[in-house]
């Protein structure tokens, strides 16, 4: 029976690779939150990861915006603890599937990115995710697994999907940009590949390297919100399309988006 370790349980993607996994009675499922392994403690890594065959980490510093002041805190977790993560798998022989994201690529692109797309990422967390993506190609070159997804929503915690929801009941008007696109990715929809993969990968048949997963097809974040409302019965012309113009550099597409107040 193979053993598989997941960090980041607690997660919007750890919960949906739990609840994909909890059918898996052929495999043997550890499953972590922040709160029981602190990953950027090496010694905590290594007595966690000791055991196991597999490891998937999900564990993330996700607030894109808190990265931009704070961005050696958010390299502590998306890149040096990456490595603590990468080394540990090292010493003992696990394989590792990270997940990263499309932020280490510029998205400047026209059509989307290719697996080997140079790296070229603009903001802290873009840098922070590469250096964990440069961790995993450096000490894991033949059992390492990196999977960039985009755009993630799902039933477990904050996403653009739930806070269209949640800003629908209080606001008549949502002005979101339409000047954006990408790829809408569910999370259980992922953590089912995700699983596919680890398969693949414990039976040496998964290359290693650079995956993208993403759905297919693609969309602005306004035709995402118009799509969600009409799903849910609300009327879609109550969100206008806006330009990324109005909004501080710094944000992400995932907050932008306007309560569409009256101006004083």
């Amino acid at each position: 029976m193979s053993r598989l370790l997941v960090t980041g349980a607690a997660g919007m993607l750890g919960q949906d690779l739990l609840a994909v996994l909890r059918s898996r009675h052929d495999l043997s499922v550890t499953a972590t939150t922040r709160a029981e392994l602190d990953i950027t403690d090496p010694d905590a890594v290594r007595d966690a990861v000791a055991g196991h065959d597999l490891l998937i980490n999900t564990a993330a510093w996700t607030d894109v915006d808190a990265a931009e002041a704070q961005e050696q805190a958010a390299t502590a977790v998306n890149g040096d603890a990456v490595a603590h993560l990468a080394e540990a798998c090292a010493t003992t022989g696990a394989r590792m599937i990270h997940i990263s994201t499309d932020y280490v690529f510029a998205g400047n692109a026209t059509e989307p990115y290719p697996e080997d797309a140079p790296t070229a990422p603009i903001n802290a967390y873009g840098r922070s995710k590469l250096a964990g993506e440069l961790a995993v190609t450096k000490l894991l070159p033949d059992t390492g697994y990196i999977v960039r997804t985009a755009w993630l929503y799902g039933a477990h915690g904050p996403n653009f999907v739930a806070t269209i929801l949640r800003l629908a009941e209080g606001r008549e008007r949502l002005d979101v940009v339409n000047d954006q696109r990408g790829q809408p990715t569910w999370s259980y929809r992922l953590a089912e590949q995700l699983v596919a993969l680890a398969d693949a990968a414990l039976a040496g048949h998964a290359a290693p390297g650079a995956y993208h997963g993403t759905t297919t097809g693609d969309t602005t974040w306004y035709e995402l919100a118009r799509a969600v409302f009409i799903l849910r019965g609300l009327d879609p012309d109550r969100i206008h399309p806006t330009t990324s113009d109005g909004f501080p550099a710094r944000l992400t597409a995932f907050w932008r988006i306007r309560a569409g107040l009256p101006q004083a």
